[in-house]
């Protein structure tokens, strides 16, 4: 598969000091960071994606490479997204989306599936978070503030259940502070668990030795990574 297309360049345009609101960097659309998450998940695999952004993953994976859909619902084998007015009401995942099902997929009792999850029988599952923390800590259920609605769902199950969790998130918040963090200060979801984060600035990957920068937006560089998040940043190069 083709990386995703890159979003418009503007090397002329400093880029703006910490704080400013994500709106102001080039960065990547949802799509495209779902299609750069597709890009690395290995022919074969097992995968969970979880409800909001990650499940634009299924339509990005190319249809002559082999991964098998999950949905904590009860579905294995999705395929992408039904055409409009394709859609059938009793066939979606677990955010209650229409989905389709592919040769061979199936749908089961939710217990089941949940077996699946907890029985370490998938590879990859992709999250939503609001924070991850660089030892892979996970808060993606509940923000802590006494108006917010907790939703955690299968969440907790697929982080530690899942061989790898990944994560797909935007990397700032709206005030502009950093949802990749030291310590997480939101209930965790799931400790030391997050191997992976794509976000619409760079994608990172959780190691022993500290956070690696696996590859950034154009016109975004590590240094200006280390200036939004505060973190100190290994090179992959």
């Amino acid at each position: 598969m083709t990386a995703p297309p890159s979003p418009p360049s503007t090397p002329s345009t400093p880029l703006p000091p910490a704080g400013v609101a994500p709106h102001a960097l080039p960065r990547w659309s949802r799509d495209q960071i779902a299609a750069r998450v597709a890009r690395d998940i290995a022919p074969g695999s097992v995968v969970n994606l979880g409800i909001g952004a990650p499940t634009l993953v299924a339509n990005h994976l190319p249809a002559d490479r082999e991964i098998i859909l999950h949905s904590e619902n009860g579905v294995l084998g999705m395929g992408p997204a039904p055409a409009p007015e394709q859609e059938d009401d009793d066939l979606i995942n677990a955010g209650k989306q229409p989905v389709t099902l592919l040769p061979g997929g199936c749908f089961f009792h939710h217990a089941d599936s949940f077996a699946m999850m907890r029985g370490g029988h998938l590879d990859i599952c992709v999250l939503g978070a609001f924070q991850v923390a660089t030892n892979g800590d996970l808060a993606n259920w509940h923000t802590g503030t006494p108006d917010a609605i907790p939703a955690v769902g299968g969440a907790m199950d697929l982080a530690i259940g899942a061989k790898q969790t990944w994560v797909m998130m935007d990397l700032l918040t709206k005030a502009g502070e950093s949802k990749l963090v030291p310590q997480c200060n939101y209930p965790l979801t799931g400790l030391a668990c997050v191997k992976r984060v794509y976000t619409d600035l760079a994608v990172f990957e959780l190691t022993r030795a500290g956070v690696l920068l696996r590859e950034c937006v154009e016109g975004v560089d590590r240094e200006a990574l280390e200036r939004l998040t505060g973190l100190q940043l290994l090179d992959s190069h």
